[in-house]
């Protein structure tokens, strides 16, 4: 939350930016400010429906005001804390993943006029960029519980080792450099507790690349489906293959992958 709103600011030059996670189901608590000149939002409870904040989390769609004070167009239970930092057109963009507002990302002049499509946009930006976080925390800590559990059975690891995959297609997408170093810690913990929580010897070295398609093979998915997930042209999809199945000494893609999950390269 804190890098995107600074990323917001930086984009487009407004002043301040601020934001926060929903505590319940339709209760947003304000956790970060950037460029504020006082503490009268921090900490701030807004509830679903009530000011801009709240018409943004019960709409699940941006608005926005050009002078807050004065808007028709919302309710003014925090007009206190929104006059003494001296806001005057405001912006506030829900963060959804999966359908549900999981936050809710402000942007704000201390003048009235229009924040234009360009705050808008990276506004926008700035709410998927936090939408994605919190989609790999929320898929990280399932695959955590489906690991954690000792004895859950070969169907458990089957939903770990799609997990994985998905993960693992997902990390070079994350534009946190630490998000994404936090993700692939997770993948190589889960990849080498595939012997039971054994210390595993890495003796073959495959690239990222190569471990994401062999991730993705793992988990059932052709070439063409290994492509789209990563983004990738399917011959390049094959060519990542081909050059893990030589390093590993393997003849076929079935080989392959048991090869990697032998080696504590794949769960």
């Amino acid at each position: 939350m804190r890098a995107a709103l600074l990323r917001l600011r930086r984009a487009t030059g407004i002043p301040v930016a601020f934001g926060g996670l929903l505590t319940g189901p339709a209760q947003l608590r304000i956790g970060e400010l950037s460029g504020a000149s006082t503490r009268s939002l921090e900490g701030l409870l807004v509830s679903a429906g009530i000011g801009l904040g709240g018409k943004s989390i019960a709409l699940g769609r941006p608005c926005a005001v050009t002078e807050y004070l004065s808007s028709r167009h919302i309710s003014h239970e925090y007009d206190a804390a929104v006059t003494a930092e001296g806001l005057r057109s405001v912006i506030a963009v829900p963060v959804v993943v999966r359908r549900r507002v999981r936050g809710v990302l402000y942007g704000a002049l201390r003048t009235p006029q229009s924040l234009g499509d360009r705050v808008a946009g990276a506004a926008l930006d700035a709410a998927r960029e936090v939408e994605q976080a919190l989609a790999v925390r929320d898929e990280v800590r399932r695959l955590l519980d489906v690991a954690g559990g000792p004895g859950q059975g070969p169907g458990a690891w089957e939903e770990v080792r799609e997990a994985h995959s998905e993960l693992r297609a997902l990390a070079p997408r994350i534009v946190d450099p630490a998000l994404r170093a936090e993700l692939l810690s997770v993948c190589g913990r889960l990849a080498a507790s595939c012997g039971g929580g054994e210390p595993v010897a890495y003796t073959v070295a495959l690239t990222p690349r190569e471990t994401d398609v062999l991730a993705c093979v793992a988990s059932g998915a052709t070439n063409a489906a290994a492509a789209e997930r990563l983004g990738l042209r399917p011959e390049t999809v094959k060519g990542y293959l081909r050059s893990a199945m030589r390093k590993l000494g393997a003849h076929t893609r079935l080989e392959a992958v048991v090869a990697a999950r032998r080696a504590g390269l794949l769960p």
